[in-house]
């Protein structure tokens, strides 16, 4: 089979990876790009350190060059601490990596409480403060990816003005505030603010999940050359080529390519997990997402989630894809 990617229609169009922690690890990412392609630029699963300065091997694995080595990856740090993102820094660039992304964009209380992620759009003093030891004590290229606030989109307007302060090379802005989690539908008002008002490259975040979904946000937005899909890219793989070559057509053998990319991506986390468990707990996770590509989502959902384990779950992969692949 011909894996091989067509050529894009437009040199002004630029697709990217949103990270998804749990999902878009090196592994997704080798067998989505084999698969499907249309993503010219992938962001790593932010890395944390919760106060310690030292990497988990997850992490370092994420972005090995040998792990990643077909694919343009920019790693993404999530703190509010200078000292954390500076040894961050230091730990990329022993890779080769020149560019660093910052998460002010994840929503999770969990993150957010702790004044991370979107909980920290509207600390402007803090952000600068972390923003000028990295650039006055590294070289590093810093883009950012953010929400447009925690509890109010104009937080973020607070915040544009003092990053024109340093030379961020772009930021990605996720159409929503974090207390929305993906609830709701994107604030498109409140992004056109956040164009007329930034001074830096802007990249476009935010439900775009269908070829449709992509060309009114693009119509709408005519100066955004840069758009990320997230939640987009693991229930349609198919989304970014389709973009990419302005077609709502799938290749005819859709289903076929879709089982190859299920099955690598299984048997990579099946050799890497430990145990029944965790293998069908990330599983059950990709297909909350996968299901929404099928007729009938929850139908095909609730036989993956019947599975208790690794026959059963194989059975019911096995029906699924045979009932497809016979239309």
């Amino acid at each position: 089979m011909d894996h091989q990617q067509l050529p894009k229609m437009s040199s002004k169009l630029t697709l990217l990876s949103s990270p998804l922690q749990g999902f878009t690890d090196f592994r997704f990412r080798n067998a989505f790009h084999y698969y499907f392609g249309g993503i010219d630029t992938f962001y790593s699963p932010y890395i944390r350190l919760n106060g310690k300065l030292v990497i988990k091997g997850a992490y370092e694995r994420d972005i090995l060059p040998e792990n990643n080595s077909t694919l343009n990856v920019i790693p993404q740090v999530m703190t509010n601490d200078a000292d954390e993102f500076l040894f961050v820094v230091k730990f990329i660039q022993q890779f080769g990596y020149k560019e660093l992304n910052w998460n002010l964009g994840c929503p999770y209380p969990m993150v957010t409480k702790q004044g991370m992620g979107s909980g920290l759009v509207k600390n402007t003093e803090q952000i600068r403060h972390i923003l000028q030891r990295v650039h006055n004590e590294t070289d590093i290229v810093v883009s950012m990816k953010m929400r447009m606030g925690y509890d109010d989109a104009s937080e973020i307007l607070d915040t544009l003005p003092m990053l024109d302060e340093f030379p961020i090379k772009n930021i990605a802005i996720h159409a929503r505030i974090g207390k929305q989690l993906y609830k709701g539908g994107v604030d498109l008002e409140g992004f056109q603010r956040c164009v007329d008002k930034a001074k830096h490259t802007l990249y476009y975040n935010g439900d775009i999940t269908t070829v449709d979904s992509f060309r009114k946000i693009r119509d709408q937005f005519p100066s955004i050359e840069h758009f990320m899909i997230g939640r987009g890219l693991i229930s349609d793989p198919f989304l970014p080529q389709m973009i990419q070559n302005d077609s709502i057509d799938y290749p005819e053998n859709r289903w076929q390519i879709f089982k190859e990319f299920h099955d690598r991506v299984y048997k990579e986390y099946d050799e890497y997990l430990s145990g029944p468990t965790p293998i069908k707990m990330k599983m059950r996770g990709f297909w909350e997402f996968f299901a929404l590509s099928f007729d009938n989502p929850q139908k095909t959902f609730k036989k993956i989630k019947k599975a208790n384990n690794a026959v059963q779950y194989n059975q019911a992969t096995r029906e699924i894809f045979r009932e497809v692949l016979r239309k």
